[in-house]
């Protein structure tokens, strides 16, 4: 996982070994697979490095297939299903030991005028400085793999007292990349990619007293989609607004919406989750 933004750009920059064909390194990790917001991320540079410039990515949508290995490498077999005036889609498949581990399929499009209009920005949002940091705690001079990311937690369900019953599952976090990155509207979108698989599943624990690496219930990403309304900076401050509206059979759905500081809605994305309790050797008898 990278510790800074010079490491996340490392890992955006695949390498192209034949047409159509990349390869995506990795980075030490203390976790047992795979992040899934990287893997997202090096899957849309392969897209787009197929695809003419003039189009700009709009959506993506993708599975997670298998837990992938970090230590090795990811291919990125790149498929062209439709090269239009206005679209071009393209199929990625990620495939690590001859097996594969992740399946997207990523839309551009020209840019275009159109109607507009969208959802308005939160009420009662802090600021990110006016927000609590989950590592202002740390020892001066320590360092974690997630330092690429500066994150601010806003609240959730799990802390709104009284709990709102129409919306049991929300949570709300300012992130952005930490560090200055080039303006090429590709590196933002896919550092967003890269940061948008962080913290949303929290959403559908917080109604069950449950966080995000706690030792009592296992997470993981099983598809994950990205809409991009219009391009922005992800080393800027933007707020995630998550909503969980269903949990149940070890799956949790959240969906999300994306604005930046000055109220642009400039993204949405959705995921669903599995949730599974982890059993006390009690309960496992």
């Amino acid at each position: 996982m990278p510790r800074d933004v010079d490491e996340l750009l490392t890992l955006l920059d695949i390498e192209t070994i034949d047409d159509n064909l990349f390869r995506g390194s990795q980075q030490a990790s203390v976790l047992p697979r795979v992040f899934g917001g990287q893997v997202a991320a090096q899957a849309l540079v392969a897209a787009a490095r197929t695809t003419d410039p003039a189009y700009v990515v709009h959506s993506l949508h993708s599975y997670f297939l298998q837990p992938g290995d970090t230590g090795a490498p990811i291919v990125y077999d790149v498929e062209a299903l439709r090269d239009g005036r206005s679209f071009a889609t393209r199929r990625v498949l990620a495939r690590q030991h001859g097996r594969p581990i992740f399946a997207m399929t990523t839309d551009f499009q020209k840019p275009e005028e159109g109607l507009d209009h969208q959802d308005t920005f939160p009420d009662d949002v802090p600021s990110p400085e006016d927000s609590l940091d989950p590592t202002a705690r740390r020892a001066d001079g320590e360092f974690t793999e997630w330092d690429a990311v500066s994150m601010r937690y806003v609240g959730s369900s799990a802390d709104l007292l009284p709990p709102d019953p129409q919306r049991p599952g929300r949570q709300r976090f300012w992130l952005k990349i930490d560090g200055e990155l080039p303006d090429d509207p590709l590196v933002h979108a896919a550092a967003f990619a890269y940061a948008s698989d962080m913290t949303i599943a929290g959403a559908a624990l917080a109604p069950h007293g449950y966080r995000l690496g706690g030792p009592d219930i296992m997470v993981a990403s099983l598809d994950h989609t990205v809409w991009f309304h219009e391009p922005f900076r992800a080393d800027r401050w933007w707020l995630y607004d998550q909503h969980a509206p269903r949990a149940s059979g070890g799956r949790g759905l959240i969906s999300s919406r994306v604005f930046t500081e000055d109220g642009r809605l400039v993204a949405s994305t959705a995921q669903e989750a599995l949730l599974r309790r982890m059993r006390s050797k009690e309960e496992r008898g």
